[in-house]
């Protein structure tokens, strides 16, 4: 009996001691993310509805609104492929090679900018940039535009989805339709669960990771309910990778502002589904998450990780992978005789 007690006595002060650490690194989780909300998040200027949903829906998956008839939202952002192509970068319009690589569109309503240079301040502004480029759809606002018009079941749901507009069908509203589509591809992850108080939604080695994640400065850059995507960082703080992984042409954020403290500063990559969308970086280059997180824990923190370091962090992102939506490949509407022709012509 006296074998028993002690047993026990020394399992309850490791179960006390375990669900203080729990907590304790619970705690200091919160003041750095934020579980995923239960509902659509709320956009600007763009109310939800069910009908514009519908309509974005369709108008991700339509092929046609690509010049060439062959290039939809989806072909780039696959969601049966972790919300991105698992291509070093996108091939487009006329098999050109465009010059990044596609991030995933999971979650990404939540990102504070769009775009690897964070030139699109939200959704509906990122869904009007492919359309119109030259090495990915090559289509033109008014060609898209005179696309819907000539069939009558998108005039109709246009006229749905915005029924207070005398034009519904616009190229604003195209882009605010797909937008409102985007912000239901939301995934819930067991790290939500365990944030919102669930201990054992964590393996020992996946809360062992975050703990790493949090000490060694990851949290520092990848932050928030997306774990990323909220703010803008020198590829290369502490040491500059070489150009296998930092191409010298691309230099960033500096396309954007033309300001010299811009040149290889990058939006924060989000983390959430991570595993899923290799290769990593915005070049593409490094198809292993082991080695991205020991890439960036050389050149963002000068922490040379140990083996063991890596495979902890690796486990902890591997909990940041939630839930799919359900997604039933829409019905689209047919083309008609006005309805303009596909073009592979590259400009």
């Amino acid at each position: 009996m006296r074998h028993f007690f002690l047993t026990s006595t020394t399992a309850l002060a490791l179960a006390s001691g375990s669900a203080a650490f729990a907590n304790d690194l619970r705690n200091e989780a919160l003041e750095l993310f934020a579980p995923l909300p239960s509902t659509i998040p709320a956009l600007n200027a763009n109310p939800v509805t069910p009908e514009k949903i519908d309509l974005g829906k369709a108008l991700f998956f339509d092929p046609r609104m690509s010049a060439s008839g062959v290039f939809s939202c989806n072909f780039c952002h696959n969601l049966a492929t972790g919300g991105d192509d698992n291509m070093p970068t996108s091939i487009g319009h006329g098999w050109q090679k465009g010059p990044r690589n596609s991030p995933t569109v999971l979650n990404s309503v939540f990102n504070e900018a769009q775009f690897w240079d964070g030139r699109a301040p939200d959704l509906a502004e990122q869904a009007k940039g492919p359309v119109q480029a030259g090495v990915e759809m090559a289509n033109t606002p008014s060609n898209v535009v005179a696309t819907l018009n000539s069939m009558p079941q998108y005039v109709d749901w246009f006229t749905a989805s915005f029924p207070e507009e005398a034009e519904p069908v616009s190229f604003d509203n195209f882009a605010k339709a797909i937008e409102a589509y985007e912000a239901t591809l939301i995934t819930p992850a067991p790290f939500d669960a365990w944030l919102n108080g669930d201990d054992a939604a964590l393996s020992e080695m996946e809360t062992a990771g975050l703990s790493l994640f949090i000490d060694k400065g990851c949290a520092s850059c990848h932050s928030g309910v997306n774990l990323g995507g909220n703010g803008y960082y020198p590829f290369g703080l502490i040491e500059k990778p070489g150009a296998d992984i930092l191409p010298e042409g691309d230099k960033g954020r500096f396309a954007v502002t033309a300001t010299a403290d811009d040149e290889y500063v990058f939006r924060a990559s989000p983390l959430r589904n991570i595993d899923q969308t290799a290769p990593y970086f915005h070049s593409g280059i490094v198809w292993d998450l082991k080695v991205a997180v020991q890439v960036m824990g050389e050149s963002q923190l000068g922490e040379d990780l140990t083996e063991d370091e890596a495979d902890k962090i690796v486990a902890f992102l591997g909990s940041l992978t939630g839930e799919m939506p359900e997604v039933v490949y829409p019905i689209l509407p047919a083309e008609t005789a006005a309805t303009p022709r596909p073009t592979g012509e590259v400009k």
